[in-house]
């Protein structure tokens, strides 16, 4: 027997030993059971301090097995001793390892060569975070894990979807030759980097982009901005098809806002200033400044018309409201794009001028400097090389799209896409892992209700993306919020790793059910893991600070307890290593 119960504080036991205190050196972070007449006790050894030591209560063993959490204390006589090594996988690892089932993340460093790890379903079917700071090991870990899921001699996970938004570029050198070792597991990739030879540049159809989509690549911040990109959309739908039916439709809206322009009732030097502005920039072969307008005897060019007479008045105002309104058609119907044809950024642009002046922004100051600023932010990535991510080649419908980004060049599935968008500022990264995640979750909330291929997004550096910010304001929903809310149902589950958890979304977080915490030093960070996550206890966060490179806590529904794990180095290994500065200096 280890020693007496003398006092329970709360969830803690205190057992007076009665075993030296060089005998009791390596009790610590041991479990111990205490028996009593039909229940077992189970706890962790967290304190020694003169001859007494305070177990932390675990949970219970019932029929043998572990059980977490306990209902009531252990009586004051119950026998304490130490849980044996060949018991210890029933409370911190496997009971039965079955390689189908579980995943192997790495072993305890308190019990030698004891295995530890996850029921697969327990913790790939939820949403799931990875904290720690720089060093720590995060990526290495993440590294591991995947190819412990991937390396398995029994069985091999060939429906899995796993999408890697990767923020340094890190993980292409840890699965980019998986395929030579392990030829039914393929990896993909795409980057943001047009000179990177070994992955295809990633490239997302202009067609795909809805509204929202478009207010956060144009980063929209008012809602009176959300009319101008909707109206956008609905001309492109019509400005990337037949030639006649443009014509129509830019005739009409251009007319419009001239007859607009015509009755405001502004000065005249003003409302001829206006006509030739707009005139100048958006006009058609039918109507332009040139235009030769008729009368009985004579011809004259448009902009002759606009020509103020000695009174101060445009004389041919009447002529010229006459000739406006004989562009006008009722007929024609805008809608936004289905998806069901293909058009450019570049005729994304072309609308875009065209909403300017069809929402009547020209006559309100501060409604056009809103929609300038998108369209202004629209004409750089038109003129960018930025362009050349939305440059799809051809038209692909968005199960068609999916289905390629799943097709590794062998013709088999790919099984790890990684997306490197470390070649963008955040901005811009921000909007490809938004989009995409977003074209995901429509996909399988549409077509995979039945969750028959989940989709698995792991975010490195999440906190640059799953943000508080203003997406709930302006369109009502942030996306990442939304699939931690509603994804497991359609089998769309998250991963966020990030070495900055206060800076995430506290909705989304508060989704994730199963956690690996590496080192953390930054006080507000370990703060927030303490306030913000699930089930964690003062013991775990105590133990956040003096972490060994590569082990990290595991908690959460798929762990028994929280568990102390040492992981392996990965291999091939991610290139996330510091820079030797050494060899860097020194000749």
């Amino acid at each position: 027997m280890l020693g007496d119960i003398i006092g329970i504080e709360e969830n803690i036991v205190l057992v007076k030993l009665n075993i030296s205190l060089k005998e009791a050196q390596g009790l610590l972070n041991l479990y111990v059971v205490m028996e009593e007449e039909n229940k077992i006790f189970v706890g962790e050894i967290i304190n020694i301090k003169d001859g007494i030591a305070s177990i932390n209560l675990a949970g219970e063993m019932i029929d043998n097995k572990f059980v977490f959490g306990v209902i009531r204390k252990p009586a004051f006589n119950a026998n304490v001793k130490l849980v044996s090594k060949e018991k210890i996988p029933l409370i911190i690892g496997f009971d039965d390892f079955n390689e189908k089932k579980d995943l192997l993340i790495g072993q305890s460093p308190i019990y030698e060569k004891v295995p530890l790890g996850v029921n697969i379903n327990s913790f790939f079917s939820g949403h799931f975070a990875i904290f720690g700071s720089t060093g720590s090991g995060k990526s290495c870990g993440v590294a591991r894990i995947l190819q412990n899921l991937f390396y398995k001699k029994e069985v091999i996970p060939y429906k899995a979807s796993i999408f890697i938004f990767d923020a340094y570029g890190e993980y292409h050198s840890a699965f980019k030759d998986i395929n030579k070792t392990h030829p039914n597991i393929n990896f993909k990739a795409y980057t943001t980097n047009t000179n990177f030879s070994d992955s295809e540049i990633i490239r997302y159809p202009a067609w795909f982009l809805g509204v929202d989509d478009l207010a956060i690549l144009l980063g929209a911040e008012k809602p009176s901005q959300m009319p101008i990109i909707e109206k956008a959309l609905k001309l492109v739908s019509v400005f990337g098809r037949e030639e006649k039916l443009v014509i129509r439709h830019k005739n009409d809206i251009i007319a419009r806002a001239l007859l607009d322009i015509l009755s405001s009732g502004r000065p005249p030097g003003q409302i001829r200033d206006q006509i030739f502005s707009i005139l100048s920039t958006y006009n058609t072969s039918e109507l332009n400044l040139e235009t030769p307008i008729f009368q009985p005897g004579y011809t004259r060019p448009l902009k002759q018309l606009l020509v103020i007479d000695a009174t101060g008045k445009i004389r041919e105002m009447e002529l010229l409201i006459t000739f406006m309104s004989s562009f006008l058609d009722d007929t024609l119907e805008l809608n936004l794009p289905d998806g069901t044809y293909k058009y450019s950024i570049h005729d994304l642009m072309d609308a875009f001028n065209f909403a300017l002046i069809s929402e009547g922004s020209l006559l309100n100051q501060n409604v056009y400097d809103d929609a300038n600023v998108l369209k202004v932010r629209l004409q750089s990535i038109v003129n960018s090389d930025q362009s050349k991510y939305f440059d799809y080649p051809e038209f692909v419908t968005k199960d068609q799209y999916i289905n390629k980004l799943l097709l590794a060049e062998n013709g088999k599935k790919a099984q790890i896409i990684n997306f490197n968008i470390n070649y963008v500022d955040d901005r811009l990264a921000k909007t490809i892992t938004k989009i995409y995640s977003k074209l995901f979750f429509d996909y399988c909330k549409d077509y995979h209700t039945d969750e028959s291929m989940p989709f698995h997004i792991i975010l490195e550096e999440a906190h640059r993306y799953v943000q508080n910010d203003r997406d709930v304001e302006l369109l009502g929903y942030n996306i990442f919020e939304r699939i931690t809310k509603e994804g497991r149902k359609y089998g769309v589950i998250l991963g966020l790793i990030t070495q900055r958890p206060s800076e995430l979304s506290e909705t989304a977080i508060s989704q994730c059910t199963n956690f690996l915490i590496f080192k953390m030093l930054h006080p507000t960070d370990i703060e927030y893991i303490r306030s913000m996550v699930p089930n964690i206890t003062n013991e775990v966060v105590k133990r956040l600070r003096i972490l060994q490179p590569g082990n990290c806590i595991g908690f959460g529904s798929a762990f028994k307890v929280p568990v102390l794990i040492k992981l392996e180095m990965p291999n091939p290994e991610p290139s996330s290593s510091s820079c030797d500065i050494i060899n860097s200096w020194f000749v």
